[in-house]
C-alpha cells in the first residue's frame, strides 16, 4: 500500500516524481504529496484525492528542484484529508518524511513526545516517527543517519521511508522493513520507488533494499547499510520490463488490457516450461526440491484475497493429481493461531506482488520451524521470493489494476504445471493421463483467447444486472473456488454486495435469499459434477431466480434453464478454472463501467496490502 517515489540528480525532480506517482497510484489515492529543497528551503504540497489533484494545486508555483520526495496514500492511521496526507514535517520544520507501513507502538511514543512539549498536526503514525528522529537527534547532537538508526531500532512495525533534512539537500536517506523500496541507478542520479514502474523509463538497473538496511543516496553515491552500521554491498539487477508493460495500450483502464494480455501471459508463463512436443514439464524451483515436495507428509498453502483462491484450485489439483493433503490457510489468520508446523512440511506462498505483509510474517515462522518454503509470485526481486528456499515466477508482467486478473490465471498455470510434474515424479496419475493432462494445458492460452473474441453477450448482461443490489455465485469442484473468485471481482469493482458458495450448499441457508430480484451465477462447465450443479439450477429457477450460467460450449442443456449464458471452450475438468474465471473477470469489469465506477481505482483498495 501506499505508493513512495524519490529523486536526486541533476534532472528537474517534481515532474520525474509526478510522473511516478501517477504510475503507482494504483498502490494508494486517498491523498497525495511531495516535499522539495529548493535554495535550501524545504516545501511540501500535499493534497487530498488523486494526484491529478495535487498537480492542479502547484500550478503556477515554482517547484524547480534537483531533489524530491513524493507519496500516494493508502490511509491506515487518520482519516484521507490534507493534514494527514504525507510528507509530514518535523516540529522543528527542517525534516520531510513520508513512510510506506504501520508503526505498531507509535502511541507510546506520541505520548513521551506531547509531555516534551512535540506537537502533532496530522492523525498519522507517520508524523511521531519523523518527530521521534528528531527528538533523538536533537538530544544526542547525532547526525540525521543516525537518529534513523537509533529510532528504527526502538519502533515496532513495518516501514519504507524515505527521508530528506533542508540542510542537507544533497541526500535522500531511505530505510525499509516490510514494505518494498527499489532503488534505480542512473548516470549522475538515483531513483527511489515501490516498485520498478517508475523507474523503468530511465534506467534498468536496481538495488531491491533489503529489510533493517538503510540507505543514503546522493546523485553520484549510493550507500547501504544495515542497522548495526555496517556497509552492504549493493546488488545490482537488471530489470526484464518494458516500459509498454505499464502503459494502457490503447485500451480504456488497465483492467480491461489486462483481462486481454491473458492469452499473452499464460502462454509466457507456460513457455520455455511446458514442453509440449516432448511431454516434459521443466521447472528449475520443482526440479531442484522434487524430494521435499513429493515426500511431504501435507502441503500447507498461505494466500490472501484473490491469490487464496488459486490456492483453493491448487489444493483440488494437488490432492487429486497427487494424493498428498492440502491445507489451504489465510496468512492474516495463519500467522496469528500458532499453526502445528513440523520440519518438513511444504508451504506453499502466493502472492502476486511478493510484499503481502501477513504473508510474509507467516513465512518467516514457519521457516523458523523448519519447513520448506516455495513461493508463487509474481514480481520479482520481492521479499517473499528471496525469502523461499525455491519458487516460480509467473511470468504475467505489470498488473496494474488493482483487481487482480493476469496474475490469477498466472498463479493457475504455475500451479497446474507443479501438480503435475510432482504427480508425474509420485506415479500417482496414469502414463496417459498424464499425456492428456499436458495436452490439455497447452491448449489454454488459445481457447482464452477464443473466449474473448466476442465478448458483446456478456456485456449486455451486465448492462442488465448493474442495478442489482446483490449476487449470489455457485459453483461446484474444481468451480467452486471460481464462483468465490467470481463474487469477489464483483464486490470489489462494482461494490455489489456478492456472495460465493459451494452449489450444494445453497440449501443449507442461501436458499432464503432467492427470489426474482436476485440473479445467481452459476458455474456450470461439463465435469462429473455438471448432474448434481443442474438440479440446483432448477431449484433456483423453481424459486424464479435470475440464473446467469457459465457453461461449456455445446452444452444444449443449460440454455434451455438459464436467463442468460456464457460460454467457454471444452477443457479437463482440472484446468477449468482457467477458462470459467475469464466471463466472470468481465462481467464484473463491464457492471463497473455501466455503473460509472472508476475500475482500475475502486474505493478502499490498493494493489499490494503491505501491512496488516
Amino acid at each position: 500500500m501506499c505508493g513512495i517515489v524519490g529523486y536526486i540528480g541533476q534532472k528537474e525532480a517534481y515532474p520525474i516524481v509526478l510522473k511516478g506517482l501517477k504510475r503507482l497510484e494504483y498502490r494508494g489515492y486517498d491523498s497525495t504529496g511531495v516535499a522539495i529543497i529548493q535554495e535550501g528551503n524545504l516545501q511540501v504540497h500535499k493534497k487530498k484525492g488523486k494526484v491529478a489533484e495535487l498537480e492542479e494545486a502547484v500550478v503556477g508555483k515554482n517547484m524547480h528542484s534537483h531533489i524530491c520526495i513524493g507519496h500516494t496514500r493508502w490511509a491506515t492511521h487518520g482519516e484521507p484529508s490534507d493534514r494527514n496526507a504525507h510528507p509530514h514535517l518535523s516540529n522543528n520544520g527542517r525534516l520531510a518524511m513520508l513512510h510506506n507501513g504501520i508503526i505498531e507502538n507509535y502511541a507510546q511514543i506520541k505520548k513521551e513526545l506531547l509531555s516534551k512539549g512535540y506537537t502533532f498536526k496530522s492523525d498519522t503514525d507517520t508524523e511521531v516517527l519523523l518527530n521521534f528522529i528528531q527528538d533523538i537527534q536533537d538530544n544526542n547532537k547525532s547526525t540525521l543517519e543516525e537518529a534513523l538508526r537509533i529510532a528504527l531500532k526502538r519502533i515496532v512495525g513495518a516501514y519504507c521511508i524515505l527521508l530528506i533534512d533542508q540542510d542537507d539537500p544533497e541526500t535522500i536517506i531511505a530505510a525499509r522493513k516490510g514494505s518494498p523500496l527499489v532503488i534505480g541507478i542512473g548516470k549522475g542520479e538515483h531513483f527511489l520507488a515501490s516498485d520498478a514502474s517508475p523507474i523503468i523509463e530511465y534506467t534498468k538497473e536496481v538495488v531491491y533494499v533489503n529489510d533493517y538496511e538503510i540507505a543514503i543516496v546522493k546523485a553520484d553515491e549510493l550507500i547501504l547499510k544495515n542497522l548495526g552500521n555496517e556497509k552492504q554491498t549493493p546488488f545490482i539487477q537488471k530489470l526484464d520490463m518494458e516500459l509498454a508493460a505499464i502503459e494502457k495500450g490503447g485500451y480504456d483502464h488497465f483492467m480491461l488490457k489486462e483481462i486481454f494480455e491473458q492469452p499473452d501471459t499464460i502462454f509466457d508463463c507456460l513457455r520455455g516450461r511446458l514442453l509440449h512436443d516432448q511431454h516434459q514439464i521443466v521447472m528449475a524451483g520443482v526440479d531442484n526440491h522434487i524430494d521435499a515436495l513429493t515426500n511431504a507428509s501435507r502441503i500447507m498453502i498461505v494466500a490472501c484475497g484473490t491469490s487464496w483462491h488459486a490456492g483453493l484450485v491448487a489444493e483440488y489439483m494437488i490432492e487429486e493429481l497427487c494424493r498428498i493433503p492440502v491445507e489451504v490457510e489465510y496468512a492474516s489468520e495463519f500467522r496469528y493461531r500458532n499453526p502445528v508446523i513440523h520440519p518438513g512440511d511444504v508451504i506453499i506462498a502466493i502472492s502476486q506482488s511478493g510484499e503481502t505483509a501477513d504473508t510474509l510474517v507467516a513465512l518467516e515462522s514457519a521457516k523458523e520451524k523448519g519447513a520448506f518454503i516455495f513461493g508463487v509470485v509474481n514480481a520479482v526481486g520481492s521479499s517473499i521470493a528471496r525469502l523461499s528456499h525455491a519458487g516460480a515466477y509467473t511470468h504475467a508482467g505489470p498488473e496494474i489494476g488493482v483487481a487482480s486478473t493476469k496474475a490469477f490465471t498466472g498463479q493457475l498455470a504455475v500451479l497446474s504445471m507443479m501438480a503435475l510434474k510432482m504427480a508425474k515424479a509420485k506415479g500417482s496419475i496414469s502414463d496417459e493421463r498424464y499425456v492428456h493432462l499436458v495436452n490439455e494445458l497447452a491448449s489454454v492460452p488459445e481457447k482464452v483467447k477464443e473466449i474473448l473474441t466476442d465478448t458483446s453477450k456478456i456485456e449486455s448482461i451486465a448492462q442488465q444486472y448493474k442495478g442489482a443490489s446483490d449476487f449470489l455465485y455457485l459453483g461446484r469442484g474444481y468451480n467452486f473456488p471460481i464462483a468465490l473468485e467470481g463474487a469477489l471481482k464483483l464486490k470489489e469493482i462494482t461494490y455489489i454486495h456478492a456472495e460465493g458458495y459451494p452449489a450444494a450448499e445453497m440449501k443449507h441457508g442461501p436458499i432464503a435469499l432467492v427470489d426474482e430480484n436476485l440473479p445467481v451465477v452459476f458455474v456450470a462447465t461439463k465435469d462429473m459434477y455438471y448432474e448434481k450443479v443442474v438440479s440446483n439450477i432448477q431449484e433456483i429457477k423453481a424459486r424464479k431466480g435470475q440464473v446467469i450460467a457459465v457453461a461449456t460450449v455445446g452444452d444444449t442443456v443449460l440454455p434451455t434453464m438459464s436467463d442468460n449464458i456464457m460460454f467457454v471452450p471444452e477443457i479437463d475438468e482440472v484446468f477449468a478454472p482457467l477458462l470459467s474465471v475469464i466471463p466472470l473477470q468481465l462481467l464484473s469489469y463491464y457492471v463497473g463501467i455501466y455503473k460509472g465506477i472508476d475500475v482500475d481505482k475502486p474505493r478502499n483498495l490498493a494493489k499490494s496490502v503491505t501491512v496488516e
